[in-house]
């Protein structure tokens, strides 16, 4: 019995799947959306979320840039720590770029929920459900 076990396993061991999940973390990263199955999309979402969480803690240049002495050498700290703790995830520079400086400031408002899961039918091979997993647009304040 799996009871209190989260998270799906997908009929892989443990490194297949943290592999898996990390290609697939990239890929939307780099290319905004991707298309999986349903159940990989909706496990893949927390990773995602918790990435682009990471993005929006890190400090950015322009706030370093206006510390300095000790606070400053302390935000490159943590610039750098999270840097590390995303690299773990992200494989591809273009990726944390993109997470770093574009999805920091588009997500910065927002609470989360920085993903959405689209249904996209079913697969003719073997009839499984498809979804697309897409970054949200930015939240743009509503007109009064």
């Amino acid at each position: 019995m799996r009871h209190r076990k989260a998270g799906r396993k997908f009929n892989m061991d443990g490194s297949q799947r943290k592999a898996m999940f990390r290609n697939m973390v990239t890929s939307l990263m780099v290319h905004g959306q991707i298309r999986t199955t349903k159940e990989r999309a909706k496990e893949l979402r927390g990773y995602a979320e918790r990435l682009i969480t990471l993005g929006k803690r890190a400090p950015n240049d322009a706030d370093i840039d206006g510390l300095s002495g000790d606070a400053a050498q302390a935000a490159r700290a943590a610039r750098v720590h999270c840097i590390r703790q995303a690299r773990l995830w992200i494989n591809n520079d273009e990726a944390m770029a993109k997470l770093f400086g574009e999805y920091s400031e588009r997500f910065a408002t927002r609470p989360g929920g920085y993903t959405r899961v689209v249904k996209a039918g079913v697969r003719p091979g073997d009839n499984a459900d498809m979804a697309i997993i897409q970054l949200v647009e930015a939240m743009e304040p509503a007109a009064a």
